[in-house]
């Protein structure tokens, strides 16, 4: 699935972006990692995170139908994802359904719209996310979600065999709407027949989406959960803590490299990427306790999926441990934490 943002400015110039959540069948990924992405918007010489101002986000149904799924049934659908992400206990984003309307997602018309459109040229893209933003504040007025009609889809309780569930792709999808960017936790792996299938995702947010059939992605996991946290916190989020540190290789910062905090205690995953020239990192929303620590770098098929391609991300350094457990407190960081990596 895409993400497009459409920045518009007072002039009514636009710029165009896009991250992207495939079907598994086409583009690959590979090595497990994790870390979850916010989007941000260029306002003069600074960055705005994208998120929504004032909730709850209120959102429409196209009155379009396809094969096997009625106007009903998708409302009904998308309204089940939009309620487990309400439902998080340490988020405080909320939704509300405004109602049916004839408008079909991407019209740029002030209203959040989610309904399907025929995009058989768009054969690797499942669903899609445009934003339309104030380009003079980075102030979000309407995020669209089209369901591309060339699959085939289904809203049976569990699952159906050849179909992509709305559900589960409404989650990744309200997930971009509300300005969480894609996590790289992950695995898949070849097939004789080409190309690459997932067998396992620890993150909603993954950018492949799992086999049609599969129901798999109707839960947020660890990572998902830090990151709409992080973007909405409430009141539970303000008791956990954070990992901050750097990463550098011969001794300099290192850019777009994962780092993993892994909780023993739990088995939860959540991470970040270095995303400055100092080679910065800081990890939210971990429980208090031990972690261990690891760096990783990026399938180099997928840079794509999390930066833009004007970013020069070094893929040439080896998995690294951090040398001991770092122990996050309660509501506190803990502190720097410096990792060198080597070269491959």
């Amino acid at each position: 699935m895409n993400a497009i943002a459409r920045a518009v400015s007072k002039n009514g110039q636009r710029r165009h972006a896009s991250v992207g959540l495939m079907i598994a069948l086409i583009f690959a990924h590979s090595n497990p990692a994790a870390a979850y992405l916010k989007f941000g918007v260029r306002v003069g010489d600074r960055t705005v995170t994208l998120k929504w101002a004032q909730t709850p986000v209120r959102y429409y149904v196209s009155s379009q139908s396809v094969a096997g799924v009625s106007t009903d049934a998708f409302r009904t659908a998308v309204g089940r994802a939009f309620a487990t992400w309400q439902a998080l206990p340490s988020a405080s984003i909320t939704y509300e359904f405004a109602g049916f309307t004839s408008a079909l997602p991407n019209e740029d018309d002030g209203m959040s719209t989610l309904g399907f459109l025929e995009k058989p040229e768009l054969d690797r893209v499942l669903a899609s996310t445009s934003f339309l933003i104030d380009d003079a504040t980075g102030a979000l007025i309407e995020a669209d979600i089209f369901f591309n009609s060339a699959f085939p889809w289904s809203v049976a309780e569990n699952g159906e065999t050849g179909r992509f569930d709305v559900q589960s792709i409404a989650l990744h999808e309200i997930g971009h709407m509300s300005g969480l960017g894609h996590s790289a936790l992950g695995e898949t792996e070849l097939r004789e027949s080409g190309g690459r299938r997932v067998i396992a995702s620890e993150a909603v947010m993954f950018p492949i989406a799992f086999a049609a059939g599969s129901i798999a992605g109707r839960t947020p996991r660890a990572d998902d959960i830090a990151g709409m946290s992080d973007l909405y916190p409430d009141g539970d989020f303000g008791q956990l803590g954070s990992i901050s540190g750097r990463v550098t290789k011969d001794g300099r910062p290192l850019f777009g490299a994962h780092v993993v905090a892994f909780d023993p205690a739990s088995g939860a995953l959540v991470g970040n990427f270095t995303l400055n020239a100092q080679g910065q990192f800081s990890i939210d929303g971990l429980s208090a306790g031990p972690h261990i620590l690891r760096v990783e770098p990026l399938d180099d098929a997928d840079i794509d999926s999390f930066f833009e391609s004007t970013r020069t991300v070094d893929l040439e350094f080896r998995v690294t441990y951090a040398n001991r457990l770092i122990v996050v407190p309660r509501r506190g960081d803990s502190g720097p934490v410096d990792i060198e990596v080597a070269r491959k």
